[in-house]
């Protein structure tokens, strides 16, 4: 067991071992990738920096880095999605410095950035650029060790293409977000189920019959819609790309502004990455009682101070459940304290989408090692091979076999002159 940690309590161990073990039950593709470093030990002696939700998936992730022989750190990456009994298997049983302590202030976040990052780190792998920017901005010192990292969020990705574009990013990174089998499946599918999971397990009301705001209709946002709309609810969409807009009235949706959107929502989502999403038009519409929260990696998509500033009373209704009251006596029940309501409310995604995402993780990790030399200071793509690998022991684990092309249609799609052929 690592001396070097800070948890909640390592008696809760047992409990979190329990539930590691049953994720692993549902993530194969990185269980083979495991086996395989077991074997390999392609990553030995690395030493990895990780700020990362520290959940099941998560804790399997690690495990699979452990077996390549890297020495890991992992620091949460939202103070309200850490599993305080994971955190603590993850330190007894697997040999991992965890800092992560579920509910922990922003100084002791802070500092548990500050942890990882003073174990010298030479892979980063990122849950939203934290990490990242405590590097480039705080603790630039510790640059010349970093060969290269991962980012594993739209958010992250935004950061690191703004530090790539402004020639400030001082590593190549590889962005694991838009990985097909992670945007794909993940912010899709795994968003769509774990924020309804979330809301219902803060509320315990009937999602069908009611009107859900969804503002962001990206993989996220259209998973999102697509389990609302299977829940028999009403799903508008708020949107700023007109061709998302279009898209989202293509499927059946209502499509308005904000402001106008308010006056209907019995729950409303954000799901953009960026900030003040619900503002104050909004907030001045808004149904009486209506359910706000936030599905994007940051707290900044709702205006929580506008809201702070505007009730005249603000209750705890229980755990994660606050409602403001305004001046003119409506109210508003905001969850999660505006952060991801999937994993502060709930457990996060499944581990079968999780298991595709984490697989591109730990494969984008060694890949950055062995190549790191011949990579630029820039946001690359993970490798096609890499993508496509995983779709396929994927589907290899869920026993369903493809087609593959034959020699004569491979040139047939790769020629202009058929008549050659």
């Amino acid at each position: 067991m690592p001396e070097n940690h800070d948890i909640k309590d390592i008696a809760l161990a047992d409990e979190g071992l329990a539930r590691i073990m049953w994720a692993d039950r549902d993530m194969p593709v990185l269980a083979r990738i495991r086996e395989r470093f077991e074997r390999e030990r392609p990553l030995e002696g690395v030493r990895i920096g990780a700020c990362m939700h520290v959940t099941t998936e998560t804790a399997n992730l690690m495990r699979a880095l452990v077996a390549s022989g890297a020495q890991v750190a992992l620091c949460a990456s939202n103070p309200l999605s850490t599993q305080d009994d994971t955190a603590a298997s993850l330190v007894r049983d697997f040999g991992i410095s965890v800092f992560a302590v579920a509910g922990e202030d922003a100084d002791t976040y802070n500092r548990h950035i500050e942890a990882v990052i003073a174990t010298d780190p030479q892979i980063i792998m990122d849950d939203g650029a934290d990490l990242d920017t405590a590097l480039h901005t705080k603790f630039t010192d510790k640059l010349e060790h970093v060969v290269g990292g991962t980012e594993e969020t739209t958010t992250g990705v935004v950061r690191l293409m703004s530090m790539a574009a402004e020639g400030t990013l001082a590593y190549p990174v590889f962005n694991i977000n838009d990985a097909n089998t992670k945007h794909c499946f993940d912010n899709h599918y795994g968003t769509g189920q774990s924020t309804l999971d979330g809301i219902i397990r803060a509320t315990n009301r009937l999602m069908c019959g009611r009107t859900i705001v969804i503002s962001g209709y990206g993989y996220c946002g259209s998973g999102l819609a697509l389990r609302a709309k299977g829940m028999g609810m009403r799903v508008i969409v708020c949107e700023v790309d007109p061709l998302k807009a279009l898209e989202a009235h293509m499927e059946g949706y209502e499509v308005m502004p904000a402001a106008e959107a308010a006056r209907f929502a019995d729950v409303w989502v954000t799901v953009t990455g960026n900030c003040k999403v619900v503002d104050a038009p909004a907030f001045e519409n808004m149904k009486d009682g209506a359910i706000v929260c936030n599905s994007g990696h940051f707290d900044s998509e709702i205006n929580l101070v506008w809201l702070e500033e505007h009730a005249v009373k603000k209750e705890e209704i229980k755990p994660l459940v606050e409602e403001y009251t305004l001046a003119d006596g409506r109210t508003v029940i905001v969850l999660a304290q505006g952060r991801l309501v999937n994993l502060s409310c709930a457990e996060g995604h499944p581990a079968s989408v999780m298991d595709m995402s984490f697989a591109n993780q730990a494969l984008a990790a060694e890949y950055l090692y062995l190549h790191a030399g011949e990579l630029e200071n820039k946001v690359y793509d993970v490798p096609a091979a890499i993508d496509d690998g995983v779709a396929r022991v994927k589907l290899e684990t869920l026993g369903i076999a493809i087609d593959t092309l034959t020699e004569e249609q491979i040139a047939y799609m790769g020629s202009w002159n058929f008549e050659t052929l």
